[in-house]
């Protein structure tokens, strides 16, 4: 194995640089064409690679950090065992690599882009994102999406307001992850800039179905992988806790892609291998897409919206007003006793304060906060309790 001088950084990147070249698909997104918005001399002259940077840049935020408490599906369930959204994060990135090592795709970029996708995500999972966009809506800032929250909290909230300065091809595959969105095949709208991030920002805030394609496959990859973390494993979660049992998935699913999340994630994993080696798109068969579109359609009518898991549904959508309006109030009167000043303003710098309005910045310290920290912040009288399921 060559070894190199740690003097000469630029001799290590050069030869990391050359391996991708050799290694990777010609189809792969190339580390050394990694764009930045703010040029930084450091790392042109340091051996870590651009996609590689942006990997530890999004593991050392502190939005990264609070996915520990994050809704992934069930909220205030005690119950260990039940997914939160930093495993589902971890999940995403271990099946994309897989997927994306088979291609022959660029491992950093997907790494990067499956570990910040979900770090825009508010309180109490997709409920507390529909309450938020309810509020963000109502008070004329455009709707509130969470991938569009990622991009906020990496670019503008992060270090003070001054953002980690991602890669523009780790910042698309974040904002276009839709893994909602049931797609058969994906192929890359590839030629993109940092306007079309923007443009695409927009339009999404004003209209949350419109739709959006990654720039590179890795992104396509990313998005492919979402769903296939999350299928299998919420059923696990659902079955554990009771809500369904295993012989009421539907049999046309079963018969393609099993009845347990391993089988499940194998035989997606399999098949969008075999359908997508030596292309210049992602893509399930038929068969197995129809699946798998069966399946998710199980999981929203059996899991998603199970009654049963929305105990606290309308309590929760309470909070969220009490909280937004209150903080809303606080940031109007000055009151910096406040825990929006003193736990999110404080040092805050003013490219952040001086481009973003009252509400924005309410919308920024909620949607940031972890489940506990929510709660605690809420009427003791009013506040939901975990309880045993």
């Amino acid at each position: 194995m060559a070894r190199y001088d740690v003097k000469t950084p630029g001799i290590i990147k050069e030869a990391l640089n050359q391996r991708e070249a050799e290694n990777l698909s010609s189809m792969a997104a190339l580390s050394k064409n990694g764009v930045r918005r703010i040029h930084e001399d450091n790392l042109e002259t340091g051996y870590r690679q651009a996609f590689a940077v942006d990997v530890d840049r999004v593991l050392y935020s502190l939005a990264y950090t609070r996915y520990i408490d994050k809704t992934q599906v069930f909220y205030l369930i005690k119950n260990d065992h039940i997914t939160h959204r930093v495993l589902h994060v971890q999940l995403v990135s271990k099946i994309a690599r897989t997927i994306g090592r088979y291609l022959g795709l660029n491992e950093d970029l997907i790494e990067a882009i499956a570990l910040g996708h979900d770090i825009g995500h508010t309180p109490f999972g997709h409920d507390g994102e529909r309450f938020l966009s309810e509020l963000c809506y109502a008070n004329g800032i455009g709707y509130f999406l969470h991938n569009i929250q990622s991009i906020q909290f990496l670019e503008k909230v992060e270090r003070k307001g001054k953002g980690w300065n991602l890669c523009l091809q780790t910042l698309d595959g974040i904002l276009c992850h839709d893994g909602e969105i049931h797609n058969q095949a994906l192929e890359p709208e590839v030629k993109k800039g940092f306007e079309n991030l923007e443009k695409e920002i927009s339009r999404k805030k004003v209209n949350p179905e419109t739709t959006l394609v990654p720039m590179t496959l890795e992104g396509c990859v990313v998005r492919m992988a979402d769903t296939i973390s999350y299928i299998g494993r919420d059923l696990e979660d659902a079955i554990r806790l009771n809500l369904i049992k295993r012989s009421d998935l539907p049999k046309e699913s079963v018969v393609h892609l099993g009845d347990t999340n391993g089988t499940i994630v194998y035989n997606l994993v399999t098949d969008i291998i075999n359908n997508s080696f030596d292309q210049n798109y992602i893509a399930f068969s038929r068969e197995v897409s129809e699946a798998l579109r069966r399946q998710k359609a199980f999981n929203m009518e059996h899991i998603y919206l199970n009654p049963k898991i929305k105990n606290h549904w309308s309590t929760i959508k309470s909070l969220f007003t009490i909280l937004f309006e209150r903080y809303l109030e606080d940031i109007e009167n000055e009151n910096r006793a406040s825990v929006i000043f003193t736990g999110f303003l404080e040092d805050m710098s003013n490219i952040y304060t001086g481009n973003h309005t009252n509400v924005e910045i309410v919308r920024d310290f909620i949607a940031g906060m972890t489940d506990q920290y929510f709660l605690r912040q809420c009427p003791e009288n009013i506040r939901p309790k975990p309880f045993d399921w």
